[in-house]
């Protein structure tokens, strides 16, 4: 594979940028509160599919060799914290944010708007059912269904909407820009 040093500084800057959103918190039982998905956004919307995707990567490699990049830690160990959905989701949504954002000729709000969507509605349906199978299987400690959906969900989808909605806004306004200084991957 050949990748251009700016898209190695790009995708280590995006995953830099993780590392700060999980330092943004505001703790609550099992899912805090966090930054993650709004620079997880932006890593798929500015980055595309295969950069926004890789920095998320990097970030997941990082915490899992052992350095604390997450927000309670890191380590190998963290595949049975109840929040490794998440992670693992940010992945995939970063990934399905910049593919989806690839398919338009031009950028505005509402095209952005879905696309963000699109990412935060894999990360919840990788994070919920991941936090619930750990709860119940795993961390034997019992959660129903709708406990998985209040504490997983419930709590957090109003910050991340705005959050997302701030990205989309922003999206509209930086892209074209990027595009036309030829700083960014997507086309």
């Amino acid at each position: 594979m050949n990748i251009k040093v700016r898209d190695m500084i790009l995708t280590a800057l995006f995953a830099a940028l993780m590392v700060v959103g999980a330092m943004i918190r505001i703790f609550f039982p099992f899912v805090p509160l966090t930054f993650q998905p709004f620079f997880c956004a932006f890593a798929g919307i500015l980055l595309g599919a295969k950069l926004g995707l890789m920095s998320q990567v990097v970030y997941i490699v990082i915490g899992l060799i052992g350095l604390p990049v997450f927000t309670h830690g890191g380590g190998p160990q963290y595949i049975f914290n109840p929040t490794f959905g998440y992670i693992m989701g940010f992945a995939a949504g970063a990934y399905v944010i910049g593919k989806i954002t690839e398919q338009f000729k031009e950028i505005d709000f509402k095209r952005a708007l879905v696309a963000v969507l699109a990412g935060l509605a894999v990360i919840y349906m990788i994070g919920v059912p991941y936090l619930y199978f750990i709860m119940n299987i795993y961390l034997d400690t019992p959660m129903s269904v709708s406990d998985a959906i209040t504490v997983g969900f419930t709590i957090s989808i109003v910050k991340d909407l705005v959050l997302y909605v701030i990205v989309a806004a922003a999206a509209c306004r930086i892209l074209p820009v990027l595009k036309k200084a030829g700083l960014t991957p997507i086309k």
